[in-house]
């Protein structure tokens, strides 16, 4: 037998839209109380409230997830209100595209300190009380460009690829604690982040969509806490 998630508490980043907001509505919709980590209070609130349907608790903290400060008050805020997470998916990130030189250094930079130092941030808030616990999840959404460096995407690839190493040496450290540690890999998915204003214009179906991911996330929190998946990669089966 696998675990139910009621009455779990999980924080998700970049919750205000994408793969962010399908998995806290798909936790949610299973029973687990949510903690919404993202930049804009309005988008948070909007998801806030549609979690509050399945008839959980939902809560918002604000922060920009490259800033620690920040990450520190919104974690901390969010311990006082639903208490602490037994669940993180640590999915806010961003895409800098183009070639090598044509990257300004800020860009790389800042993709970098989204991408690797927020989810390292927010890791690091999270884990002390997962470990105080003796139990915990945490889900990192890299990409299979942290497997594979694509052109175009140094950054990118570069920062998803440093995800994969901070994942897989923390797993290691912290699974005699009962905390799992697992990366999810998607190729395309159908977000803003991947598509930017071509998104209305996209046949959307063709690729994966953000809840494909939720329900994925969730199935795999409901494995027996004996049994993880360390890393996965997910595909569109026909994009063509």
């Amino acid at each position: 037998m696998g675990q139910d998630l009621t009455g779990k508490v999980a924080y998700v980043t970049g919750a205000g839209r994408g793969i962010g907001r399908a998995t806290a509505l798909e936790l949610a919709k299973n029973g687990v109380h949510v903690g919404l980590i993202a930049r804009t209070q309005s988008s948070l609130e909007e998801v806030a409230e549609e979690a509050r349907q399945f008839g959980v608790n939902a809560s918002i903290g604000v922060a920009d997830i490259s800033n620690a400060e920040e990450v520190e008050r919104a974690v901390d805020s969010l311990i006082q209100e639903l208490g602490a997470a037994d669940i993180l998916i640590n999915n806010a990130g961003m895409s800098t595209r183009g070639s090598f030189l044509e990257i300004e250094p800020e860009d790389w930079r800042k993709t970098i300190e989204v991408n690797v130092f927020g989810t390292y941030y927010v890791t690091r808030a999270v884990l002390p009380k997962m470990i105080e616990k003796n139990q915990g999840d945490i889900i990192n959404i890299s990409s299979s460009n942290g497997l594979k460096g694509t052109a175009g995407a140094t950054a990118y690839s570069a920062s998803k690829f440093a995800v994969q190493g901070m994942t897989e040496a923390l797993m290691q450290e912290v699974r005699r604690n009962n905390i799992r540690v697992s990366t999810l890999n998607p190729s395309l998915v159908a977000t803003e982040l991947v598509f930017g204003d071509e998104l209305e214009d996209t046949d959307k179906e063709k690729y994966m969509q953000p809840e494909d991911l939720a329900e994925y996330m969730v199935a795999q929190l409901k494995l027996h806490p004996r049994i993880f998946i360390k890393s996965s990669l997910q595909w569109a089966t026909n994009p063509f």
